[in-house]
């Protein structure tokens, strides 16, 4: 393997490793509170489905995945702030 090609295996294996921290930090992927595997799986596969429509956002909009990830959370909140789908009554 020349100098090359082995820099550009390395490249390539930083950019896994970023994916891989956004998969774990941004989405909760490890953070499943469950034992059966049914259930697991579920988590999964609502983390991955979260980890595919944050990257898609990151990329149009060219900002980082804490970034994007902000402003999801940001423009969520303000949303339920305008329209709010149930007001907690006051029990005392």
């Amino acid at each position: 393997m020349t100098e090359a090609q082995r820099a550009q295996w390395e490249q390539m294996g930083w950019g896994i490793e970023e994916y891989h921290r956004a998969l774990k930090q941004c989405c909760g992927v490890e953070r499943a509170q469950v034992r059966q595997a049914v259930c697991w799986l579920g988590h999964l596969q609502c983390a991955l489905r979260a980890f595919l429509r944050l990257g898609s956002y990151r990329l149009r909009s060219g900002v980082s995945w804490y970034e994007a990830k902000q402003r999801i959370i940001r423009d969520a909140i303000r949303a339920y702030w305008r329209h709010p789908l149930s007001v907690a009554q006051p029990t005392a």
